[in-house]
C-alpha cells in the first residue's frame, strides 16, 4: 500500500507578520541598529535647524544661500540648500538602491508571495496620502501641484521616535516597517524621476547612462578600487544633474547595480559590502545634515495657525496622520486577506495599525519634495515644509501612545527572541524542533 504523500510546505497558510529567519534577523538587527543612531542625530539636527531659523533667521538664510563648487559647462557652482539636497541626499539614496536589491535577493522581497503584503501596503500607503492632500486641495486657493510631499516614510526619523520614547518592538514589525520603507523609497525616486524633472539635456542624461552602463561593467568584470568607482559615480552624478533629471536618481541606479547575491566561498556579497559601508555615512552624516539644511522654517503662533487653517498645508497634515496610516494598514489588511495569510498569533492588527502610524512620519523625502513641488516660491516651500515638520510630529505622537499601550507585551516577546540560555549565539527560540526558520537559521 503506497504511503500518501507528504503534505507540501507550501499547502499551509503563509503566516504574516511571522519570524523572521536567523539570518534575516540578524541584518536586520544590524541595520536597524544604524538607522536608530542616525534616527537620533536626524531629530537632533532638525531641532538644531528649528532653533537656528527661528533665533537667528538671517544667519540661518545666508548659510543656505553661500555658493560651493567649480563653475563650468557642469554648472555646480552651487548654494549649500542645493547640495544638500541634490549631493548628499544622493548618498541616501544610493543606500535605499543597494537596500532595495538585497530586498529582491534575499529579503522579504525575494518571493512574489511574500513581497505582496508590504508592496501593496506601500502602494496603498503612497496613494491614500495623495489622493487625500488633492480633495482638501480641489477648490479655490488649492496647490495640487503639491500631493507628493505627504506620500514618503522616514525609516530613521520612526526609529528615532522609538529610541527616544523607549518603545520595544518585535523583529516582525521592525522587519515590515524596513520593508515598507525601501518600497516607500524606490515609488518616491520614481515620482521624482517622472514629476519632478524637467528641461531635459540629452547629450547630458545619455553620457550619464553611459557612465552607470561602465559602471556595470567594471563591477561585473569584479574590477575593485575606491579610486576607480567614486571619481565616476561623481562624474555620473554631475551629468544626472546637468541633464534635468533629479541627480539622486543616478544614486538609486548605482546602488541597484550593484550585485548583491554571494559567488563562491565570498562572506558578502560586494553590495553588502559597500552597503556596510556606505550606511553609516548616509545614516550618520548626510540626511543629519540635509535635515540641517532643510528643516529651518518659522513655526511662529501664525505660521502654525496657517498650517491648519489654509488647504495646502492642512493637505499634508491629513495626508500623513490619516491617509498614510489608514492606507498602510488598509492595503495590508487587504493582502491579507485576498491571499489568505494568516497575522502572527502573538501580535493584533491593532499592532499593524500603530506601525502604520509610525509610517506617516514622513520627513527627508518629504522636505525634498516640499522644495521641488514649489520649486522658485520659497514662502510656498517654507509652509510645506512646516506642515511635514507638525504632521510627522503628529504621526509620532499618535504612534507613541498605541505603542506604549502595547510596550509590556512587545517586552515579553522581545526578551523571547533574544533568550540564549546555552550561550552558543543562536536564540532558543530558532532552536526549537517546530521552528520552521530553524533550517535556515543554521
Amino acid at each position: 500500500m503506497a504511503s500518501p504523500p507528504p503534505t507540501a510546505p507550501s499547502s499551509r497558510p503563509r503566516q504574516f507578520l511571522g519570524r523572521l529567519s536567523l539570518p534575516e534577523r540578524n541584518y536586520l538587527a544590524d541595520a536597524l541598529r544604524t538607522e536608530t543612531v542616525g534616527g537620533i542625530l536626524l531629530l537632533l539636527a532638525a531641532a538644531a535647524a528649528l532653533i537656528w531659523a527661528n533665533v537667528w533667521p538671517h544667519a540661518y538664510e545666508s548659510v543656505l544661500e553661500d555658493t560651493v563648487g567649480p563653475s563650468g559647462p557642469l554648472h555646480l557652482n552651487l548654494t549649500l540648500d542645493a547640495w544638500a539636497k541634490d549631493g548628499l541626499l544622493t548618498i541616501f539614496f544610493f543606500a535605499a538602491g543597494i537596500e532595495l536589491k538585497r530586498e529582491f535577493i534575499a529579503g522579504e522581497l525575494r518571493t512574489p508571495s511574500a513581497a505582496l503584503l508590504p508592496v501593496v501596503a506601500a502602494v496603498c500607503g503612497v496613494a491614500l496620502p495623495a489622493i487625500v492632500f488633492a480633495l482638501a486641495n480641489s477648490g479655490p486657493g488649492g496647490h495640487p501641484g503639491g500631493w507628493a510631499i505627504p506620500t514618503a516614510t522616514d525609516i530613521a526619523f520612526a526609529l528615532g521616535v522609538l529610541a527616544v520614547v523607549g518603545s520595544h518592538l518585535p523583529s516582525a514589525l521592525r522587519a515590515f516597517l524596513l520593508t515598507l520603507a525601501v518600497v516607500d523609497d524606490l515609488i518616491a525616486i520614481l515620482i521624482i524621476a517622472v514629476f519632478y524633472s524637467s528641461g531635459i539635456k540629452f547629450w547630458a542624461l545619455g553620457l550619464s547612462l553611459a557612465g552607470l552602463v561602465l559602471f556595470w561593467f567594471l563591477h561585473r568584470r569584479g574590477v575593485h578600487g575606491w579610486y576607480l568607482f567614486v571619481p565616476l559615480a561623481l562624474v555620473i552624478w554631475a551629468l544626472m544633474h546637468e541633464s534635468g533629471v533629479h541627480p539622486t536618481v543616478s544614486g538609486v541606479a548605482m546602488g541597484l547595480l550593484l550585485r548583491c547575491h554571494r559567488e563562491g566561498d565570498e562572506k558578502q556579497s560586494p553590495g553588502e559590502r559597500i552597503e556596510h559601508l556606505v550606511r553609516p555615512l548616509s545614516a550618520g552624516v548626510a540626511v543629519p545634515l540635509f535635515a540641517l539644511f532643510s528643516a529651518g522654517v518659522t513655526l511662529s503662533p501664525a505660521a502654525i495657525r496657517e498650517v491648519f487653517t489654509q488647504a495646502m498645508p492642512l493637505g499634508i497634515v491629513l495626508g500623513l496622520l490619516v491617509g498614510k496610516s489608514i492606507g498602510v494598514f488598509g492595503g495590508a489588511r487587504l493582502a491579507a486577506r485576498f491571499t489568505r495569510a494568516e497575522l502572527n498569533p502573538q501580535l493584533t492588527w491593532a499592532d499593524l495599525f500603530a506601525v502604520a502610524t509610525l509610517a506617516g512620519i514622513g520627513f527627508t523625502v518629504s522636505l525634498l519634495i516640499s522644495e521641488l513641488a514649489f520649486e522658485g516660491d520659497h514662502a510656498l516651500a517654507d509652509r510645506a515644509k512646516a506642515a511635514v515638520l507638525l504632521g510627522s510630529v503628529l504621526c509620532a505622537l499618535v504612534a507613541t501612545v498605541l505603542l506604549k499601550l502595547r510596550n509590556r507585551h512587545y517586552r515579553q516577546l522581545c526578551e523571547e527572541e533574544d533568550r540564549d540560555s546555552d550561550g552558543d549565539g543562536i536564540p532558543d527560540v530558532y532552536q526549537q524542533d517546530d521552528d520552521p526558520s530553524w533550517p535556515q537559521a543554521r
